[in-house]
């Protein structure tokens, strides 16, 4: 009798469910580091509370993308709605985005709570945004198996991956 772990689909079913709630996280990750460059851009012409509701708003409506993206792909491709632990996973999905904004929204209700100033606030969650990807990328060349300089190589690609996507968002509003 084999174990539910040694079933291969189960398993390539928790590698997608892993590989879907990095790709949750890095999306979240890139649309919260664009949210709180933009507002610190603009910092003297937004308030802490402002900043902060912008902030949660982006990340969920992200997350709900997410959820509806997800959605409508299962229902391509097994011709119904998920249900049970199908649906389960869809949600830890979304809660994936959901927990890539906790630090930066917790800076910026300190900024909301007269704790610190706005423009620390928003310069402390992008340097959270940021490492969050860093981590997220290192762990992923980590896993490669490649050797130490090709896993430089790698982390060094998706750095200045990275660097392209930030740069287009600013672009993309006025910056």
């Amino acid at each position: 009798m084999s174990s539910p772990d040694s079933d291969p689909s189960r398993g390539e079913h928790h590698h997608a469910v892993d590989r879907a709630a990095i790709k949750e996280r890095v999306y979240a990750t890139f649309t919260g580091l664009a949210i709180v460059l933009v507002q610190n851009s603009n910092v003297e012409h937004t308030t802490a509370p402002q900043a902060t509701v912008t902030l949660l708003v982006g990340i969920v409506a992200i997350a709900l993308a997410g959820f509806a993206a997800d959605l409508v792909a299962h229902l391509a491709a097994h011709g119904g709605f998920p249900r049970g632990s199908e649906m389960r996973d869809l949600l830890r999905l979304s809660g994936t985005a959901l927990g890539s904004a906790a630090v930066p929204l917790l800076v910026l209700l300190a900024a909301a709570l007269g704790w610190i100033e706005l423009r620390t606030a928003l310069t402390i969650a992008s340097i959270v945004y940021v490492v969050i990807l860093g981590l997220i990328g290192y762990v992923a060349v980590r896993r490669t198996g490649l050797s130490g300089w090709k896993q430089l190589i790698a982390l060094g690609i998706l750095v200045g991956l990275g660097g392209v996507v930030v740069l287009v968002q600013q672009l993309a509003h006025g910056h």
